[in-house]
């Protein structure tokens, strides 16, 4: 089974200038572009099996370019939703609610506590929320033992979701304890290329690329809001 991460496009939330607190935005005008692109450059070179979207309104507007693209129907998830937008037992904060007020803390200094006062999660929560979607994915597309056909567990899902989901999946499959201490950054529909292929005295995941942003290169040089180095990284490999 192979895993495509995909983050959402740029949202208003990601503005440095953004004043209206933590809602759930949608994106802007760049992250529409963005959106745009990934969905064109997957759709012409992966063959997907399963789409699956987090529930928040920047993840499903990215979507909405996939669905377009393929043709695909997108499976919404709650635990695909970014850190901090569901409570501690998993169900999604209601839109209506927001702004959500966090704690002074950064959820990782303190990754037992409860992100605000209101019945929120913690980093801890948060990574079995998103752990707890992995395994279903690997029980529907990864275990042999489900299916009698090999090819099914050669399937590529892709999963449009936020970047500190994508921070989460990096905290399981590298089995980090609670206390992390790298942030791993991913841009603006960049895509991450997961590979679960178990075998015996061997590690099951294989992580092949972080960060890919080829897609926001147009064919006219302009670059979608990828930063400098992203652009000469790209540039390197295409």
């Amino acid at each position: 089974m192979h895993v495509l991460l995909v983050r959402h496009g740029e949202s208003y939330v990601n503005l440095d200038g953004w004043d209206k607190g933590y809602i759930d935005a949608g994106l802007t005008k760049l992250g529409k572009k963005q959106a745009e692109q990934v969905a064109n450059w997957l759709a012409q070179r992966v063959q997907i099996a399963a789409l699956y979207t987090s529930t928040m309104a920047r993840t499903l507007e990215t979507t909405a370019y996939l669905t377009q693209a393929t043709g695909l129907t997108a499976i919404q998830d709650d635990r695909l939703r970014e850190f901090g937008n569901c409570y501690a037992d998993a169900s999604p904060v209601p839109a209506e609610t927001m702004p959500i007020q966090y704690a002074h803390f950064w959820g990782t200094e303190r990754p037992f506590t409860p992100i605000d006062d209101k019945g929120g999660e913690s980093w801890l929560l948060f990574r079995v929320r998103v752990g707890q979607f992995l395994d279903d994915l690997i029980v529907k597309y990864g275990d042999s033992t489900n299916s009698n056909d090999p090819e099914q567990t050669d399937q590529t899902v892709v999963v449009v979701c936020h970047g500190g989901v994508i921070e989460a999946v990096f905290d399981n499959l590298f089995n980090v304890g609670p206390h992390r201490r790298v942030e791993i950054w991913i841009h603006n529909t960049g895509i991450v290329h997961w590979e679960y292929k178990p075998r015996p005295n061997r590690e099951p995941w294989r992580l092949h690329a972080h960060g890919m942003v080829h897609h926001l290169m147009a064919d006219n040089d302009e670059w979608l809001g990828a930063k400098p180095m992203l652009r000469d990284a790209a540039r390197k490999t295409t």
